[in-house]
């Protein structure tokens, strides 16, 4: 650290792995070094439970079974875009909110007022 600014090294994994050396200002350096550490009680998802990548696929499938959830038709793979597209016009996108059940309407004529 010179004069309100830190030095330091990283590694540059899009460039070929190349080493590469930045200067922030101090308070900057601090903020994206902060942004690192959760706070007291968080785990970091990705590192532990069902997400974690060492049986990710077991886990999510035990968590289906004792939930009593349905497996995704499509194996859990993200559908190409063109899927999404509304079926009538073909430029719009369709986004599924909700599946209404099928049931009878009852009508109900206006009240006639008896005063």
């Amino acid at each position: 650290m010179e004069d309100g600014r830190v030095k330091f090294a990283y590694k540059d994994y899009s460039d070929g792995n190349q080493s590469k050396v930045m200067t922030l200002e101090a308070t900057e350096f601090i903020r994206r070094f902060l942004l690192h550490i959760l706070p007291r009680g968080f785990v970091r998802i990705r590192q532990f439970g069902f997400l974690a990548n060492r049986a990710r696929g077991k886990k999510l499938e035990l968590c289906r079974v004792l939930l009593g959830a349905v497996p995704p038709a499509n194996g859990g793979k993200v559908e190409p875009q063109d899927a999404k597209r509304c079926p009538a016009c073909k430029i719009g996108r369709l986004i599924l909110i909700g599946i209404v059940p099928h049931a009878r309407l009852a009508v109900s004529l206006p009240r006639q007022d008896s005063s």
